[in-house]
């Protein structure tokens, strides 16, 4: 079997992932750097008998999804998948429709709509990029006055990533969330993220600590997989008064923080899935 990783620079997690293929009899592992692929559409024919996404650039991760499936390559994780998880507004949409707890979420396109979304809200909210990962270009506003300059500075720089106002309600998250981590249909681990700072991404600085798996966030991580099309991702979730609301859903997810931290290996995981889809089962 010929399973070919779609990658950019190499970090740990990819480098775990790599090791666990290499380990593994019978499996050819190619490797396809995404700063030297080339695809001639409509005439392409990959020996591979499924792909692994792990690009840094989400353009070049949703663009490549689509032509390898195109090309009739299977992929983990999948362009549908990819696509919702890629945009803030697609992924609050499908969890919306599938009844998946998540905080308050009001899209506008102008700076007076947006405005005016934020005074119905009430402060504080969180204007996020609908594009977008790490935690970056994250504001936390917290009165008319701020709203005002962060809006109009949206506006003014007027790039794609600022174009849509995506704004959610800001949850009180007591210096702690979680992420979760499903692989196919089965949540295998999860860490909490604690920070002294509102925004607690482990590539902002937050501290990762074993998260024991229950039942209920179990179910909130497989319901949130299911609603984005399924696959390899990690959820992240609050803990709120009413109970747990999903932030955010990854498609590329990082977990070389993760993996000492639960005990589980995740990677290893990951390549026993990836096996399953090359295999059709």
């Amino acid at each position: 079997m010929k399973v070919g990783l779609l990658h950019s620079l190499l970090r740990k997690d990819e480098k775990y992932l790599i090791d666990e293929f290499n380990k593994v009899k019978g499996v050819e592992l190619v490797m396809i750097d995404d700063r030297k692929v080339k695809f001639n559409v409509g005439k392409d024919k990959f020996d591979v008998d499924v792909i692994v996404e792990r690009c840094i650039n989400h353009s070049r991760a949703l663009h490549g999804l689509r032509l390898f499936e195109a090309a009739g390559v299977k992929c983990v994780n999948s362009y549908k998948t990819a696509t919702i998880c890629g945009d803030k507004l697609l992924t609050s949409v499908a969890l919306a429709e599938n009844n998946v707890p998540q905080p308050e979420v009001r899209i506008a396109f102008t700076e007076e709509s947006a405005l005016e979304a934020i005074e119905e809200m009430g402060y504080p909210v969180v204007l996020k990029p609908a594009v977008g990962s790490w935690g970056r270009l994250l504001s936390k506003v917290n009165d008319r006055d701020a709203a005002e300059a962060i809006l109009e500075h949206k506006t003014i720089l007027g790039s794609y990533h600022h174009s849509i106002f995506y704004i959610q309600k800001y949850v009180e998250k007591k210096g702690r969330d979680i992420r979760s981590f499903v692989v196919g249909d089965e949540c295998i681990a999860a860490i909490y993220r604690t920070s002294p700072h509102w925004i607690t991404n482990t590539a902002r600085g937050g501290k990762a600590t074993n998260c024991p798996v229950t039942d209920e966030i179990a179910e909130i991580s497989l319901n949130a997989a299911k609603a984005v099309g399924g696959g390899i991702v990690a959820i992240d979730i609050f803990e709120t008064d009413d109970g747990y609301m999903v932030n955010e859903v990854n498609y590329t997810m990082e977990y070389k923080n993760s993996i000492d931290t639960t005990g589980v290996n995740i990677p290893a995981k990951m390549v026993e899935y990836v096996l399953k889809v090359a295999g059709g089962k």
